[in-house]
């Protein structure tokens, strides 16, 4: 098909060719013939199907359709007003799955289906709620809580655009701090977020604390749990379950479709000398013996930067193996004499951690935040103490709730960890040892002045 347009002794034709897309048919530009300069030419406006249906539809009676916030291999997700909770804003993810065999719909959608049965059953408060899963014409739709923010790659670009300067050394520590309960909390459910990065992370201005967002489907292990599956559907879940950006994933990722809780925490890391550094991934990798050099860029402190490195360990066996122990290295580690202490109610035994952190490097690593990085993050159920006789659970919780305050989500595991290692610590003494956890001077005086 061909536009003709002549003005003059100027020429121009453009030939365009038929597209058709989960059963929608557009024409697209395909060759462009002209005499014009081509910064003088305007196409014309090519309205697509895509266009149309995400302005002003309503799905189910009941979610308005507001714009296209994006498409994956899987779907398509929207931003949409639910006219049955006052027109406030969520997001539709809908279940179109891009360039999958026939023989393989069924199984993907119910990979779909289970991962929305997943996402139903946690809830945290820096997860988007899953609200809903419904059909709606023979469409499949996931709703999801909206998230009010910017993603972290658009605050790196800010900063670098207005400063010139990426995030501080004392604001990636807060960072961590914040997201690893989070994914703590996601992988002892059984689930693996496979595509962490700063476009996944958007600071939630409401709540003002990072959230992690875009859990997507498909993302949980599931090749375990398919071994009857035909050779071709094999194939295709495999593929599927190969998710993650390419500079963030790791290599077993990547290459196999492997992945563990500590896959996450390398895309973690990756993010983390990202927003250091504000470099690219392949800025920061050495193309030829594949080291990172982010310290090339952006020295901090030992301390951090043995952290950092063993989350972007190469080996998954190198790397830390759950989200609490790089909480406990951040935090000082755990010492070998105290490993062997039994450990309170509801906590899990840790491995033996050496101090990364001394007292001498705490102050210079923990100064007061500035930015993006919440000071005040939400209350988090504090530790049980039904078995300790010397202390009153009532004050543990005061000790939690004014701990928070000061240091953030991380304040539930200081406490346990001090609870665990010293079972038999008087009410005077474990006031005393939290404030020691406290980097700034100041804040580590009014939080004994709170409680003693």
């Amino acid at each position: 098909m061909a536009d003709d347009n002549n003005n003059n002794s100027n020429f121009l034709k453009i030939v365009y060719t038929k597209v058709t897309t989960n059963g929608h048919t557009e024409l697209v530009p395909l060759k462009l013939y002209s005499e014009v300069p081509i910064e003088e030419i305007a196409l014309p406006e090519v309205k697509t199907q895509t266009a149309n249906t995400a302005t002003g539809m309503l799905i189910a009676n009941r979610y308005l359709l507001h714009r296209v916030l994006g498409q994956g291999g899987f779907g398509r997700t929207y931003l949409a007003y639910d006219q049955h909770c006052f027109n406030k804003f969520c997001v539709l993810k809908e279940f179109l799955p891009d360039s999958i065999a026939t023989s393989c719909l069924q199984k993907s959608r119910d990979l779909f289906e289970r991962e929305a049965r997943i996402l139903y059953q946690i809830s945290h408060y820096q997860i988007p709620k899953f609200l809903a899963c419904f059909e709606d014409n023979g469409r499949l739709f996931l709703v999801q809580e909206y998230v009010d923010g910017k993603n972290y790659s658009q605050l790196l670009r800010e900063r670098l655009t207005k400063t010139g300067q990426a995030f501080s050394e004392a604001e990636i520590v807060q960072w961590l701090q914040q997201l690893l309960p989070v994914l703590d909390y996601i992988h002892q459910h059984g689930i693996i977020h496979r595509d962490i990065s700063p476009d996944n992370i958007i600071f939630d201005s409401e709540k003002n604390l990072p959230v992690l967002i875009d859990f997507g489907v498909g993302k949980q292990g599931v090749e375990s749990s398919i071994n009857t599956a035909a050779n071709s559907e094999q194939a295709y879940i495999n593929y599927k379950s190969m998710v993650g950006k390419v500079g963030y994933a790791p290599h077993e990722q990547i290459r196999m479709g492997h992945c563990s809780p500590s896959s996450d925490l390398y895309a973690l890391g990756v993010t983390a000398i990202v927003l250091l550094t504000g470099k690219a991934p392949q800025e920061l990798l050495d193309r030829y013996s594949l080291e990172w050099l982010w310290q090339d860029y952006k020295p901090v402190s030992p301390g951090l930067t043995q952290v950092l490195n063993k989350m972007l360990a190469d080996r998954p066996r190198e790397r830390y193996q759950s989200a609490m122990e790089v909480l406990s290295a951040l935090s000082g580690g755990r010492s070998q004499s105290t490993a062997t202490n039994s450990p309170a109610p509801g906590v899990l035994p840790q491995s033996p951690q050496t101090t990364v952190f001394s007292s001498e490097q705490r102050t210079p690593l923990y100064p007061q935040p500035t930015g993006n990085f919440p000071s005040q993050p939400p209350q988090v159920t504090p530790p049980p103490v039904e078995q300790r006789s010397s202390l009153h659970p009532e004050f543990v919780k005061l000790c939690h709730q004014e701990l928070t305050n000061f240091v953030g989500p991380i304040a539930s595991f200081l406490i346990r960890e001090t609870l665990a290692q010293n079972p038999n610590i008087s009410a005077h003494m474990l006031v005393e040892a939290l404030v020691e956890k406290i980097p700034n001077p100041q804040q580590a005086i009014a939080f004994r002045r709170r409680l003693v």
